[in-house]
């Protein structure tokens, strides 16, 4: 049973180190070149460094969250409000980027009352971006395979003990093969496909309608966070932390 046991656990953390050991940053000089021009107060040149690693495709909390301080040197709190944003989604237990992007936003102008998020969806959006989309992937995958294995067991084996034993394992990597894929789902609903944006432009009007001609609703400033909930043309329609609606133009806005 020890045996089976150890197998089990061996082969999810093998899916798990496997990943880390393929998704090691390739720009890892590059990466350092700028950590030596921050440290030295160079923050132009580091903040180049990294954004030419970031424009290449890699993604890493690390990366954003270094970017994200770079602008935030730089006194463009909007910018770092959105890196700190990305760096959460793929760390959202880190310490420093909790700290900094709380104290991102204390330097921005609007202040909404916010409806609260229900507990349990809270829960799961943090439980989803605890791995990375291909982490929870692979043990969906591993998992599958072992209720597969154990369901085999409780099928062929003659001796009682052995079908017990394979039922309830069979029963327990079923469920954490549905909960593991739903947050696979859920992780890359978060991080690929954002409804959430920061306001870049230093003024903008919330508009009626998707055109100039729509009454003004709302004044938003630089660093403000919002949900996109509609596109037309090149405007988007946005939701506030509050619950209020308007259109913005889709230049005035970065997508997280």
């Amino acid at each position: 049973m020890r045996t089976i046991t150890r197998y089990i656990i061996a082969l999810l953390l093998f899916s798990s180190f496997a990943y880390e050991a393929v998704s090691q940053d390739l720009n890892a000089e590059k990466f350092n070149k700028g950590v030596a021009y921050y440290t030295s107060g160079s923050y132009k040149e580091a903040l180049q460094v990294w954004t030419d690693i970031y424009n290449t495709g890699a993604r890493s909390a690390s990366l954003d969250f270094n970017i994200g301080n770079a602008w935030f040197k730089l006194n463009n709190i909007p910018n770092a409000i959105l890196f700190y944003e990305r760096a959460y989604l793929m760390n959202p237990a880190g310490e420093d980027i909790n700290y900094n992007l709380q104290i991102a936003r204390t330097l921005i102008v609007d202040r909404f009352q916010e409806i609260p998020e229900l507990f349990f969806i809270r829960w799961y959006n943090f439980m989803a971006l605890l791995l990375s989309t291909n982490n929870w992937a692979q043990i969906s995958m591993v998992s599958f395979i072992l209720s597969l294995l154990f369901l085999s067991l409780y099928i062929y084996s003659s001796k009682y003990r052995q079908k017990v034993t394979g039922f309830w394992f069979a029963v327990f990597f079923f469920v954490l093969t549905i909960a593991s894929f739903s947050f696979t789902v859920r992780n890359k609903s978060l991080v690929f496909d954002s409804h959430r944006a920061i306001i870049t432009s230093s003024l903008v009007n919330g508009k009626s309608s998707p055109d100039n001609s729509g009454s003004d609703l709302f004044v938003l400033h630089e660093g403000t966070k919002v949900s996109i909930e509609d596109g037309v043309g090149e405007w988007y329609e946005i939701r506030l932390s509050d619950g209020n609606k308007g259109w913005v133009p889709a230049n005035c806005l970065n997508i997280i």
